[in-house]
């Protein structure tokens, strides 16, 4: 019995050797829901076309994925994560604490924030200023700050239909939900004046920055934690809602969902090339150097990521949704001499 015993203990522990080994013998990547498509799209490519394991890609959001990447180096942590805004010092400060001090930023292109409704739904042209006025917590009134009275997008704007407000935003863990605050919200609190109303009230420039971004909590206004196919869901079921989604989830789901102007503008790949969309932004993969040389296969997938045949005008990425990086070929001489953050 006891030999019986010893031998189940010793193939478990063997059972259990070959579960780790062949775990880190796929590159591990987490993050950005924005990005996920394109990790996934290389990825799978990347299994196929050369004798490496197709890496692992999860999603989670860009905080989430960037929090778990900086936990530390080693085979117990994530070798990648990706993002849909630029690494923040207080995240970098974070990654050097625990010990990843090395951290490539590889850009992989550009991609748009986009504002859509269900395919048989109304027609919107959107400003800043109509999206702050929709979702603020506080606007300005009659020359007074007070709680966000409107619920209707004509209440906000004459020719904006005559349809209940109710938008889907993405939640705090993504990247997506900061530019969005950034560049839709705060800019439409700049220009509606409610800026300069909250400095006055407040009397100080960060608080004023926070006010202006502070959306409303009756229902107008509602978080969605997890990926834009909650998001499209959520529309389905609600007819009247707006959803925040990038550029390339739209432009694959056209059969369902109609996109909305914004500053006179239509998103495409061609007006975010050009400049002309207002709301675009790079998206990026953050890779810890010092695994390199520890993760069978990282060096080769970072280079193979951001290659011509996967990354440029004619690859698969942009066929996806992403606009090809200009300056792609800069990208590649970063990744090719390990260039890092600090160097």
């Amino acid at each position: 019995m006891k030999s019986a015993k010893l031998a189940v203990s010793a193939l478990a522990m063997i059972a259990a050797s070959a579960t780790v080994a062949t775990a880190r013998d796929q590159i591990q990547v987490a993050g950005s829901s924005t990005v996920l498509p394109y990790a996934t799209i290389v990825a799978e490519a990347f299994g196929e076309n050369t004798d490496f394991p197709t890496p692992v890609v999860e999603s989670g959001g860009s905080s989430a994925g960037l929090k778990k990447f900086c936990e530390g180096v080693g085979e117990n942590t994530i070798d990648i994560a990706n993002s849909s805004r630029p690494i923040k010092s207080s995240e970098v400060e974070a990654c050097k604490a625990a010990g990843v001090s090395d951290i490539m930023e590889v850009r992989i292109g550009y991609d748009g924030i986009v504002f859509a409704s269900d395919i048989a739904g109304n027609d919107f042209q959107f400003t800043a200023s109509d999206w702050f006025n929709a979702l603020s917590a506080q606007v300005v009134k009659d020359g007074q700050l007070v709680a966000n009275p409107y619920t209707k997008w004509s209440e906000i704007r004459a020719d904006l239909p005559d349809q209940d407000i109710l938008a889907f935003v993405p939640g705090t863990k993504h990247g997506t939900r900061e530019v969005f605050e950034e560049k839709v919200i705060h800019a439409g609190c700049k220009e509606s004046g409610a800026e300069e109303a909250f400095k006055t009230a407040l009397a100080d420039e960060k608080a004023a920055a926070k006010a202006c971004a502070t959306l409303r909590t009756d229902g107008k206004s509602v978080d969605i934690d997890g990926d834009y196919t909650e998001t499209l869901a959520r529309i389905q079921s609600a007819k009247n809602g707006i959803g925040v989604f990038g550029l390339s989830f739209y432009e694959n789901n056209t059969d369902k969902l109609k996109v909305g102007t914004f500053g006179g503008v239509v998103p495409s790949t061609e007006t975010i090339a050009k400049g002309e969309y207002p709301v675009s932004r790079p998206l990026f993969f953050y890779v810890k150097k010092a695994h390199l040389t520890e993760i069978q296969g990282l060096k080769e997938f970072v280079e193979f990521f951001v290659s011509d045949e996967l990354a440029g005008p004619e690859g698969p990425l942009a066929a996806y949704g992403l606009v090809s990086d200009p300056e792609l070929a800069a990208t590649q001489g970063a990744v090719a001499n390990e260039t890092t953050l600090t160097n």
